[in-house]
């Protein structure tokens, strides 16, 4: 694929999902933004750059962590996010946190600048994840530690047909290897091809809960990775999609909701 096409399709993609990414993802990403923050283990003081920041659930947590004297930059491929991030951190008062649309794999930003690099779930949007990995590692001091969590094997996401069923009627671009940093050592091998060192790794089963039918539609469709191509069916292509999502995640409902098994693998290392 090319990978202009691919930073494209992201940077749309996620300004479409934007207003719905929160509401619909926060309480099912948690447990893998939290494991990340205590890997990181920020401390007072320190600067942090946290990148595919989305809507800024990593970033304002880190923000309180580092406290007054330290610094947050969030970046972010779309310019929805950022903005909305922005707002969020003013809002809840983090004069210190600020932030930037970039692409992970060319961060605008001197090198040896920070004390640690986030990123909680965007790895695998990325065309080369091995160069945003490096990136992370050259923003580095020496010694300072990068935290990623990306989303594990596909046989233990109960949501992963949402790709066939979305490509199945328009070519989403979104990433035709989204699972493969979450399959085996593959993340731990990608940290060290891009010259980190100290790897841990840890692997975490979790459950996505789903309060309704709609709500687990329109996280799948409408506040996530598909969301540009979803934007393109029409009505009828929409009732159909939405048919064959559920049909395919109808061994998880629950009454009327869904609990929906997910993995997220998380990873820490540091840079030399």
């Amino acid at each position: 694929m090319d990978a202009r096409l691919q930073r494209r399709v992201q940077r749309y993609g996620w300004d479409k999902a934007a207003g719905h990414y929160e509401p619909l993802w926060r309480a099912q990403l948690e447990p893998a933004q939290r494991l990340l923050l205590d890997m990181a283990a920020l401390q007072p003081g320190e600067r942090v750059i946290d990148i595919a920041c989305g809507t800024g659930l990593v970033t304002l947590p880190a923000a309180a962590a580092v406290g007054a004297t330290g610094e947050v930059l969030g970046t972010d491929i779309s310019d929805e996010m950022v903005r909305t991030a922005a707002d969020s951190a003013a809002a809840a008062g983090h004069a210190r946190a600020r932030f930037a649309r970039m692409d992970a794999e060319s961060l605008d930003v001197p090198a040896a600048s920070f004390d640690a690099a986030l990123c909680a779930l965007g790895l695998m949007y990325v065309p080369d994840p091995i160069l945003a990995l490096s990136e992370m590692r050259r923003v580095l001091r020496p010694g300072g530690r990068v935290v990623v969590a990306v989303w594990g094997a596909r046989t233990n996401c109960g949501w992963a047909e949402i790709f066939p069923i979305v490509d199945s009627r328009v070519s989403s671009e979104v990433c035709p290897l989204f699972f493969q940093l979450g399959t085996g050592n593959a993340l731990s091998y990608a940290m060290g091809a891009a010259g980190l060192a100290d790897i841990d790794v840890q692997r975490i089963s979790t459950v996505l809960e789903y309060a309704s039918e709609a709500d687990a539609i329109g996280a799948a469709f409408a506040g996530g990775p598909v969301a540009l191509a979803y934007s393109r069916f029409d009505d009828e292509t929409r009732d159909e999609a939405h048919a064959e999502y559920i049909a395919s995640i109808a061994a998880f409902r629950k009454g009327n909701g869904y609990r929906i098994p997910g993995e997220f693998v998380v990873a820490r290392a540091t840079a030399a």
